[in-house]
């Protein structure tokens, strides 16, 4: 039973996280084990939906790993990664794009729709939404986002819509990239003037001791960040996380939140609690 004095505080401390976010727009991006469980999934929409009732403007951008991982093993083909990142042959990018594109990406729209959501999906390809170069001929279709339009997020968020845009990007040949979720949820979160990037991750946040999962850092400054990835004190899972949210902090986004998607209601601790539940990051 829910005790109503506790809920009450809890209304109480929200209330002006509320009012002063209002109006503003949140990319969120989603991923890891809140992705491949059902349960997880709904309670990580109806976050996002309870932002945008109460006039949070939300764009979800996200991944899709264990998806294509899943495809790639039914089709024989096998997995390779360098730094971190896919490594992604012809063959590969094929079934990155449609297990993004396709089953990831409509699966979140059919779950944000069923909670009485309104949801657009979004391929970074349709309307030239994400353009990117290619990184190197080792790591194959990989691209890092030079562009994004954003007009076409800003038309869907001003329509009601909330977008739900998948990490596929189109280089200057019009050919499909695959590009880092948490790099490109960065730059669609600078492009639309992002108040908070929120990054959905399998740990507690930003860790300083990768072996130690209840050794989160709960503030960490932009200098503090670069000091990490400088070092070498960030392990590889984390290193396009770090850098995605250092360029989105140089380029206005007010915040950067590492919190842990497989807990319930992280994203609504996070935004609307003065302790939060993850890591927040800020320029100073």
């Amino acid at each position: 039973m829910i005790d109503p004095q506790a809920h009450a505080e809890i209304l109480n401390q929200a209330l002006p996280y509320i009012q002063a976010f209002r109006g503003q727009t949140f990319v969120v991006k989603y991923g890891g084990s809140a992705m491949k469980d059902p349960h997880l999934m709904e309670g990580v929409i109806r976050n996002v939906l309870l932002l945008d009732l109460v006039g949070i403007r939300c764009i979800l951008v996200h991944g899709g790993g264990p998806e294509i991982d899943t495809w790639l093993g039914k089709l024989g083909l096998e997995k390779k990664t360098l730094n971190g990142l896919r490594v992604t042959d012809q063959a590969t990018m094929d079934v990155v794009e449609m297990a993004l594109a396709g089953r990831a990406n409509k699966a979140l729209v059919a779950e944000v729709q069923k909670a009485g959501g309104k949801a657009i999906g979004l391929s970074g390809r349709d309307a030239d939404l994400l353009v990117a170069d290619q990184i190197s001929e080792e790591l194959g279709r990989v691209g890092n986002v030079t562009k994004v339009n954003a007009e076409v997020l800003m038309v869907a968020t001003s329509a009601g819509f909330i977008p739900v845009v998948c990490s596929v990007a189109t280089d200057a040949k019009k050919q499909a990239l695959n590009v880092n979720a948490d790099s490109a949820a960065a730059a669609i979160a600078s492009s639309v003037g992002a108040s908070k990037l929120i990054l959905l991750t399998d740990t507690n946040g930003v860790l300083s001791d990768k072996d130690d999962a209840h050794s989160t850092i709960s503030q960490l400054t932009h200098a503090e960040a670069r000091g990490m990835l400088d070092s070498g004190k960030a392990d590889r899972g984390m290193i396009p996380k770090l850098e995605g949210a250092l360029f989105a902090l140089e380029s206005g986004v007010d915040s950067v939140h590492m919190i842990n998607g497989g807990v319930p209601n992280a994203l609504l601790i996070e935004v609307f609690t003065h302790s939060g539940i993850g890591t927040m990051m800020t320029r100073s």
